[in-house]
């Protein structure tokens, strides 16, 4: 019996995918359940398996735009799993005597003199000095010989490269790069988006990772990060700034009473975005454990579409690549991203004095048609006050109380 393997839908409005990787061949015999090949929609990579066993028929080719119900495959469910003992690989294959070489004229060997051999020992001097070849040069001695007049009087091309690698590689954006790229133009083309910047001293952190962050992993089995109290520090700002986590909706505007953070994370196939739901009820704990969880299933592949689907708000580290500054791309349909950056020790003004404080620059792109200057700037202030001040903003006076739960 011969089945037709057709393309699954990955997920809600999804009409298309691209075949990424085969991984397995034409003709060969695949197992039930055995992944076949890794198809890319817009917005993860799946890995496509088998639905029986059997021989199988490649249908599409890597590369190949294929649509939701197409058939991709044919899998022969009649054909038998090949027996190792009755395949050539297992017969001794008769040794075939190699064609004797021939032995080799000999052929007279001309000394060759600069590139082409048609240069002067002064003028080859001399191009060598300019590092021009004598390929491009037209001699005017005796058969074509380049002189040393020659060489004086050539001139290197300006800007033209000599002698180095003029290589190319062109290769196929993948179906999640090229939708990417296509939301970050509409990002830039639909929304009136605007930054807003400003530092924070994170020595409280600092002091608080240092003093309980060994106990913290015993007790959890997770580090406690930066990434909690940058989380739970969105939260409440946003709470107090609800127009941040709200989104455009034609000709309405539309406000979340939950906070659904993505979280930017680099994968194998680019940038994505999965999503913390309703962070606002989650600890300290529940926000590590569930980022060290996202951002594990996103680098090896794993992710879904539905746990990237949402998301009213998005947080993305730059930092973690070395990035100082940056104005944040916003995530649409969302109206908001803030961006951290790395953290560097900068001399600060603190009480009339002078010190070195660990400083992060965070920025806050965001959407000016529903979001104004005085909430965008009061939200990233909200954001710095609770990182600078976390103990009692973040953790209602109770450090040990907030990092055991």
């Amino acid at each position: 019996m011969m089945l037709e393997m057709k393309v699954p839908s990955p997920g809600e409005s999804i009409t298309e995918v691209e075949i990424a990787e085969w991984l397995v061949s034409d003709g060969d015999y695949v197992e039930k359940d055995q992944a076949i090949a890794e198809v890319d929609s817009d917005k993860a990579t799946l890995e496509l398996p088998a639905e029986e066993s059997g021989t199988i028929t490649l249908k599409a080719e890597e590369g190949d735009a294929v649509a939701v119900g197409d058939v991709v495959c044919l899998i022969d469910t009649s054909a038998k799993k090949p027996n190792g003992e009755d395949t050539a690989a297992a017969k001794p294959e008769e040794k075939k005597e190699a064609p004797k070489k021939e032995e080799p004229k000999p052929v007279e060997v001309k000394k060759e003199t600069y590139a082409s051999g048609t240069a002067s020992p002064a003028a080859r001097k001399i191009l060598d000095e300019k590092n021009i070849s004598a390929s491009a040069i037209t001699g005017t001695g005796r058969d074509g010989r380049i002189t040393k007049d020659d060489a004086v009087k050539a001139v290197p091309a300006m800007g033209s490269p000599t002698g180095g690698n003029r290589g190319e590689t062109r290769s196929k954006l993948s179906m999640l790069r090229r939708k990417v790229a296509e939301r970050l133009v509409a990002a830039k083309n639909d929304t009136a988006m605007l930054t807003t910047f400003n530092e924070v001293d994170m020595s409280p952190i600092f002091e608080l990772r240092k003093q309980y962050k060994e106990a913290f992993k015993e007790k959890h089995g997770v580090g406690l990060g930066f990434m909690s109290f940058f989380t739970k520090a969105v939260v409440r700002a946003l709470e107090m700034y609800p127009a941040v986590n709200s989104m455009i909706d034609g000709k309405e505007m539309l406000t979340y009473d939950f906070c659904d953070i993505s979280i930017a994370v680099s994968g194998p196939k680019g940038l994505m975005v999965p999503v913390i739901r309703n962070a606002e009820n989650l600890t300290f704990r529940g926000v590590e454990a569930e980022v060290k969880r996202l951002a594990i299933r996103a680098r090896e592949g794993e992710i879904t579409v539905d746990e990237m689907t949402g998301g009213t708000f998005t947080i993305t580290n730059g930092g973690v690549f070395g990035s100082m500054l940056s104005t944040p791309i916003i995530n649409p349909p969302q109206s908001a991203i803030l961006g951290m950056h790395n953290i560097v020790e900068r001399p600060i003004v603190r009480d009339g004095a002078i010190v070195v404080a660990p400083i992060m620059y965070v920025a806050l792109s965001y959407d000016h048609r529903i979001i104004d200057g005085k909430e965008s700037v009061g939200f990233l202030v909200a954001v710095k006050e609770a990182l600078e001040n976390p103990g009692e903003l973040l953790m209602d006076n109770n450090v040990k109380k907030a990092l055991e739960m």
